[in-house]
């Protein structure tokens, strides 16, 4: 079998979905000709034509609202954002029309909004942000953060099938990468997957800790169910996230831990993730910000004595 990366599992997610239902079309900036900044749609113009990859101004606001009409009267919309920081010009469509829309008047909203996000790329501040914390406590929408080829394809099928609303980010980091995961599955996703994993083997090979590394995979819902069963088997916890760490989403991890799960506890929750500031051009500093894996191992080995 070819080695597939990240972006080509992604592309041929798409692609399936484009021929098996005829309700899919694809829009945003430069998707059509050039084939997306990331090239994620080249060629797909040329395989399903213009009426279904559709290049469009730049207005993420007016991206996703036409989508949203599309998905109204049937159609099932694939929107991309080509780098995900701008869709805060589309806050308001998504969070007020988009996830309210099936409870406001019973419309029908089947419809993916994705693009790149995150760090570790040296792209500087507006080209590197995690903005899945806006958008955690909007009900209606639905977010996946896949970290792996399978979960690449397999949640982008997923979410352009499902009935509501999917918010769907893609690590730039993660793109050029062939990564498969032989893992059970310490609490992440997306990019700091891989430093969990990479602290964990350099916990198990110089510490002698066994740690068991947990890929959320979907942020809203996040799987309750595994979460706990993780601080069960394991009693203490560390949070790993590349979003900031005030209003993170690690403090509702910590939250419904400590509402479901804390007599399991054996130490305090603990946290690793970027710092409060606007992530920096400059390496040195893009590397200080944002989590490394000896940040990873640290946090582990103080919390395995406490």
């Amino acid at each position: 079998m070819p080695e597939v990366t990240f972006l080509e599992a992604l592309r041929q997610g798409m692609w399936e979905e484009m021929e098996r239902d005829e309700r899919v079309f694809i829009l945003g900036e430069d998707v059509g000709a050039y084939g997306g900044a990331f090239k994620v749609t080249d060629g797909f113009a040329k395989r399903f034509g213009e009426s279904r990859v559709i290049d469009t101004p730049i207005s993420e606001a007016a991206i996703v609202g036409a989508a949203a009409g599309a998905a109204h009267m049937g159609l099932r919309p694939v929107a991309e954002m080509q780098f995900i920081d701008f869709i805060s010009c589309a806050y308001d469509m998504l969070t007020n029309y988009v996830a309210t829309a099936r409870y406001r008047a019973g419309l029908s909203t089947p419809m993916v909004v994705r693009g790149p996000c995150g760090g570790y790329v040296r792209g500087g501040p507006f080209h590197s942000q995690n903005p899945e914390a806006a958008f955690l406590h909007t009900p209606g929408l639905k977010i996946v953060y896949p970290a792996t080829v399978r979960d690449a394809k397999g949640l982008i099928k997923s979410s352009i099938r499902d009935e509501d609303p999917v918010l769907y980010l893609e690590h730039k980091w993660l793109y050029r990468r062939i990564i498969s995961c032989a893992y059970d599955m310490l609490t992440n996703y997306g990019a700091t997957l891989w430093k969990s994993l990479e602290a964990a083997d350099q916990l198990e090979k110089e510490d002698g800790l066994s740690v068991e590394v947990l890929d959320l995979r979907t942020l809203l819902p996040l799987d309750n169910a595994a979460i706990m069963r993780t601080v069960q088997k394991t009693n203490k916890v560390l949070i790993v996230h590349e979003d900031t760490r005030t209003g993170g989403i690690a403090g509702e991890i910590a939250a419904r831990i400590n509402e479901q799960a804390f007599e399991w506890l054996d130490g305090p929750i603990m946290r690793v993730t970027a710092h409060d500031v606007p992530l920096p051009y400059a390496p040195t500093l893009e590397d200080f910000v944002l989590p490394q894996t000896e940040d990873i191992v640290k946090a582990s080995r103080w919390l395995a004595a406490y």
